[in-house]
């Protein structure tokens, strides 16, 4: 894993991580942000990241990218002071439920001139395996990373 320098990821999509790279990030730098981007029934319902903070990407009841997304990332970033002109911009890091839409969000992140942005490749939930289930291969859960329910 490369440190970001303030520098776009290539192709402007956020860098992957594994749920245990993303927790060892969060442990190394206090100043990190983890960001869980579900919606908000499944960040109440199933439970989220330990010390996440929650901004939803898509939420109900009409599922559209949140038009003010990157606003309320930029407002959890020390009141948006922080950004792309930045030496040392500040580290996000997005989680959802199996590393998707955590890839489209840290994309609307970077295209607005955020830097240093990575996302949980397997997600909260992980994938579905062929019995339908969730937390069964992969995720932050099943890794048994710190998490809690409301």
């Amino acid at each position: 894993m490369t440190k970001q320098t303030g520098t776009k990821p290539q192709g402007h999509q956020p860098h992957g991580l594994s749920p245990a790279q993303a927790y060892e990030m969060m442990q190394k730098n206090p100043q990190a942000v983890l960001i869980d981007i579900r919606s908000t029934m499944e960040h109440l319902m199933i439970g989220h990241p330990r010390d996440s903070i929650h901004i939803a990407w898509l939420d109900e009841p009409d599922w559209a990218p949140n038009p003010r997304f990157v606003a309320q990332v930029r407002e959890v970033l020390l009141g948006g002071f922080l950004g792309a002109d930045e030496e040392n911009p500040p580290t996000v890091v997005l989680i959802c439920r199996s590393g998707r839409r955590s890839v489209e969000a840290g994309k609307a992140l970077i295209d607005a001139g955020l830097t240093n942005i990575y996302h949980v490749d397997t997600g909260f939930e992980g994938p579905l395996d062929d019995k339908h289930h969730r937390s069964t291969t992969s995720g932050w859960r099943y890794e048994g990373l710190p998490w809690q329910q409301c």
